[in-house]
C-alpha cells in the first residue's frame, strides 16, 4: 500500500507540473503577440489554446496510463512481499522445531555423558581403593623385611666387633714380629757390608744400574715387537677398512663416452646444416668453437672439441636448430646464447645435487659454479664429478672407521679434483690450481692441504690427506670405473703375455678378466714348485716396473704333474 500511495503522489505531482508548464507557455505566447493586430492575436490565441488543450489531454492520458502501470507494479510487489512474509514465517517455524529437536538431543547426550562420567568415576574410585589396599600390604611386607634386616645387621655388627678384637691382637703380634725382623735385617746388613766391603748406598746404586740396563733391553724388545705388530696389524686393518668402504660403496660400473653424436630426422637435414656454399656450418663452428663433422653416417653428425662444456653447448644448439628447422647464421647465434644459459643451469644443478649427495651445504657460490663445470669432464671415461662424489663417500667411511672427522675428510676428497675445471685457464697442475682456488674462497687449511697433496706434489702432513689419496685411488681403480683406448688395451695384453713367455719353462700364457689376471702354464719337468713361486714373483715385479694400469694384476703360475700308466 505504501508503494501505491507514493506512485499516486508522483503522478499528481507530474500532472500539476504539466499544467503549470502549459499555463506558463500560454502566458508567454500571449505576451509575445500583444503587439500584433487584435484579429491575428485572437486567432492565434484560439489555435494555441486548442493545441494546448489537445496536448494537455494527451499528457493527461499518458499520466493516467503511467499511474495505472505504477499501481499494477505496486500491487504485484505487495503480493510478492506477502508471499515472502509467508515463506519467512514457515522458515521460522521450521527453525524453531529444529532448535527444539536439537535441544532435546543435546539434553539426552548430556544425560548420557553424565551417566558415563559417573560410571567412570566409580570405576576409578574402586581402582584407587584397590591400589591403596595393595600399597598397604606392600608397606607391611617392607616393614617385616626391614625388621629382619635389622636383626641380621645386629648379628653382623657383633661378628665384626669380635673380628676387630682378633685383628687387634694379630696386629700387636705382627708389630712384635716386624721389630724382630728389623733387628735381624740390621744384623745381616752389617755382616754383608763386612764381607763385601760395600756400603748399603753403593750396593743399592749397583743394583739400580743393573736393573735399569735390564729394563732398557726389555723395553727395546717390547718396542720392537710392538712396532712389528703395529705394522702387521696396520696393514691388515687398512686393507680391511678399504675393502669395507669399497663394498659399501654402490656406484655405476659403466664409463661415459666422450663422443657427442647428434641424431637427425633425415639425411636431408645435413644439407640444411651445411647451408648455401657452407655458410651455416662455418657460422656454427665459428660461433661455438666446435668442429662439426658430417660424414656418411646415416642420420647423424659428430661434434669434436677438447672442451666438454663447449661441446655440450654446441650439441644443445644443434639439437634446437634441427628441432626448429630454421638454420641460418643469426638463428645459430641466438640459439647458442640460449644454450649457454641452459648448460650453466645444468652445471649448477649438477653441482648442487652432488653436494646434497655428499652432505655439504656451505660451499662458496664460485666453488659451486666451478664444480658444476666438472659435470661434462671425464678422466679415462670416468665422469669427474661422479668420481668426486665416490671419493667423498669412501673417505667418509674410512674416516669413521679410524675415528677421524668424516665431514672434514669428505670435504677434502670432494674438492680434490676441482682444479681440473680450470687447468685450461690457469698454469700449473690441477692439484695446485685447485688448492689455490679453495684457499681463495676461504676453505679450511686442512682441506686445502688434502687438495694440493693428493698427487704427492706437496709432502703429505695430515691423515686426512692420506685418506684423500686412498679414496682417489680406490674410486679410480675399481673395476668398471675407467676405460682405456682399444689400442692401449691390446698393447697391454700383448706385453703381459710377452713378459710371461720370456721366462724359461713357460708353456702357455692366458690373459684373463680384461687383463687383470694372467695365468702361466709351466712345464712340470722344467719348473718345480719353488721355481714356480719365484717365477710368479718375478713376473709380478716386472709388470709393476714396465706397465701402467689401473687397479692390480694377479699373476698365477700353474704347474700340473700327471702320472699315466696303461693297464693291459
Amino acid at each position: 500500500m505504501t508503494a501505491m500511495t507514493v506512485g499516486l503522489a508522483l503522478i499528481g505531482l507530474l500532472i500539476a507540473g504539466l499544467l503549470a508548464w502549459i499555463g506558463l507557455t500560454l502566458s508567454r505566447r500571449k505576451a509575445a503577440d500583444i503587439s500584433t493586430s487584435q484579429q491575428e492575436a485572437t486567432q492565434r490565441e484560439t489555435a494555441q489554446l486548442e493545441a494546448a488543450q489537445a496536448e494537455a489531454a494527451q499528457l493527461a492520458a499518458g499520466a493516467k496510463s503511467a499511474a495505472d502501470l505504477v499501481r499494477r507494479q505496486a500491487e504485484e510487489e505487495a503480493a510478492v512481499l506477502r508471499t515472502r512474509a509467508e515463506v519467512a514465517e514457515q522458515r521460522a517455524e521450521e527453525i524453531r522445531r529444529a532448535a527444539e529437536d536439537r535441544a532435546s538431543e543435546v539434553r539426552r547426550d548430556a544425560e548420557q555423558r553424565a551417566s558415563d562420567v559417573r560410571r567412570e568415576a566409580e570405576t576409578e574410585a574402586q581402582s584407587i581403593r584397590d591400589d591403596l589396599r595393595e600399597q598397604r600390604l606392600e608397606m607391611e611386607r617392607r616393614d617385616h623385611r626391614l625388621t629382619e634386616r635389622e636383626e641380621r645387621l645386629d648379628e653382623q655388627h657383633r661378628g665384626i666387633e669380635e673380628r676387630h678384637a682378633e685383628l687387634t691382637a694379630q696386629l700387636a703380634e705382627l708389630d712384635q714380629r716386624k721389630q724382630e725382623i728389623k733387628d735381624l735385617e740390621d744384623e745381616r746388613r752389617r755382616i754383608l757390608e763386612g764381607v763385601a766391603n760395600l756400603t748399603t748406598e753403593q750396593a743399592r746404586a749397583e743394583l739400580v744400574a743393573a736393573i735399569e740396563d735390564e729394563a732398557k733391553r726389555h723395553a727395546h724388545t717390547i718396542v720392537r715387537d710392538i712396532e712389528r705388530q703395529a705394522l702387521d696389524e696396520g696393514e691388515t686393518k687398512a686393507r680391511k677398512i678399504i675393502t669395507g668402504a669399497v663394498q659399501r660403496l654402490a656406484s655405476e660400473q659403466t664409463s661415459e663416452s666422450v663422443v657427442s653424436v647428434v641424431h637427425l630426422p633425415s639425411d636431408d637435414m645435413k644439407g640444411r646444416i651445411i647451408g648455401r656454399e657452407g655458410r651455416n656450418i662455418r657460422s656454427f663452428e665459428q660461433t661455438t668453437g666446435v668442429n662439426l663433422i658430417i660424414d656418411d653416417t646415416p642420420e647423424a653428425v659428430l661434434l669434436s672439441c677438447f672442451d666438454p662444456v663447449r661441446r655440450e653447448t654446441a650439441r644443445l644448439t644443434l639439437d634446437s636448430l634441427v628441432l626448429d628447422g630454421r638454420i641460418h647464421p643469426s638463428r645459430i647465434e641466438e640459439i647458442y646464447e640460449r644454450s649457454k644459459g641452459e648448460v650453466a643451469e645444468l652445471c649448477e644443478r649438477a653441482a648442487e645435487d652432488a653436494m646434497a649427495d655428499v652432505g655439504i651445504t656451505d660451499l662458496h657460490p664460485e666453488l659451486v659454479r666451478t664444480m658444476g663445470l666438472l659435470r661434462y669432464r671425464t678422466s679415462y671415461g670416468q665422469n669427474v664429478l661422479k668420481h668426486l662424489v665416490e671419493s667423498a663417500h669412501i673417505a667418509g667411511m674410512m674416516a669413521a672407521e679410524l675415528g677421524l672427522d668424516p665431514k672434514l675428510c669428505k670435504r677434502g676428497a670432494f674438492l680434490h679434483d676441482i682444479g681440473k675445471a680450470l687447468t685450461h685457464e690457469s698454469e700449473g697442475s690441477h692439484a695446485i690450481v685447485g688448492a689455490e682456488l679453495a684457499r681463495k674462497y676461504g676453505e679450511n687449511d686442512d682441506v686445502v692441504h688434502c687438495i694440493e697433496a693428493h698427487h704427492n706434489e706437496v709432502e703429505v702432513r695430515t691423515v686426512e690427506a692420506v685418506l684423500t689419496q686412498a679414496a682417489d685411488a680406490v674410486s679410480g681403480g675399481r673395476p668398471g670405473a675407467r676405460r682405456e683406448s682399444l689400442e692401449a688395451y691390446v698393447q697391454r695384453l700383448e706385453r703381459l703375455e710377452e713378459i710371461a713367455m720370456h721366462h724359461e719353462g713357460v708353456e702357455k700364457v692366458f690373459a684373463m678378466q680384461a687383463g687383470r689376471e694372467i695365468r702361466v702354464m709351466v712345464l712340470p719337468d722344467a719348473v718345480d714348485d719353488i721355481a714356480a713361486q719365484v717365477m710368479a714373483r718375478d713376473i709380478a715385479k716386472q709388470v709393476e716396473e714396465e706397465l701402467t694400469y689401473p687397479g692390480q694384476i694377479r699373476v698365477t703360475v700353474v704347474r700340473e704333474s700327471r702320472a699315466t700308466e696303461v693297464a693291459k
